[in-house]
């Protein structure tokens, strides 16, 4: 068994299997992965490779700026939406779970992100349908992760997911509310490219 979490893990499958299935959106993978506490470091790989493909993909629009600040990005808000899924689900929900099944499900839950690289190809017009295509499997991806590691329906799994992707947005929207009050946003005029550009 490999201690470095990247080799076969605890579970009866590699790394590489593990990998395939989760981009199949296979259950049984989110739920070896949720069991298997060596899978750690299998979750940040795939976390790492699919925030690698994404910035490559969008590399023309960001820069390097833009991907080095995503892959910093899809980490944080790895741990912060794993924290948030605990949360709603664990304390609030009182469905069964740790924080360490969540994260290793949710890391998981980010291999779709790795068709990302197809933003290289020269899509055109179709590259907006690769980012949707992306953002639809995973949030499948999510739902399952989280379904798996609560122990939960479906039903209840989107229901957590839909809150906690709501607080982030709820709480930038106060945020964004105190500081305008405060007279610390710029108006739309004073951003360049805004109203009329």
């Amino acid at each position: 068994m490999s201690t470095s979490g990247i080799g076969s893990g605890g579970g009866g499958r590699s790394f590489g299997e593990r990998l395939l299935g989760a981009l199949k959106l296979d259950a049984t993978v989110y739920e070896e992965v949720e069991h298997d506490p060596s899978a750690f470091g299998q979750a940040a790989v795939v976390v790492g490779l699919s925030s690698i493909a994404q910035g490559l993909g969008a590399f023309h629009d960001a820069g390097m700026g833009g991907s080095l600040a995503g892959f910093v990005g899809s980490f944080a808000g790895w741990f912060i939406g794993a924290g948030l899924v605990w949360l709603i689900g664990v304390k609030i929900m009182s469905c069964t779970s740790d924080y360490g099944e969540l994260v290793r499900t949710l890391g998981f839950a980010a291999a779709p992100g790795m068709i990302g690289v197809l933003g290289l190809l020269p899509l055109g017009p179709a590259l907006p349908l690769l980012g949707l295509a992306i953002f639809v499997l995973s949030t499948i991806a999510a739902v399952i992760a989280v379904r798996q590691a609560l122990d939960v329906g479906t039903g209840r799994a989107v229901v957590v997911c839909i809150l906690a992707n709501l607080v982030p947005l709820a709480l930038a929207l106060v945020v964004g509310l105190l500081l305008a009050g405060a007279g610390m946003v710029a108006q739309p005029s004073e951003v360049p490219g805004a109203m009329g550009f």
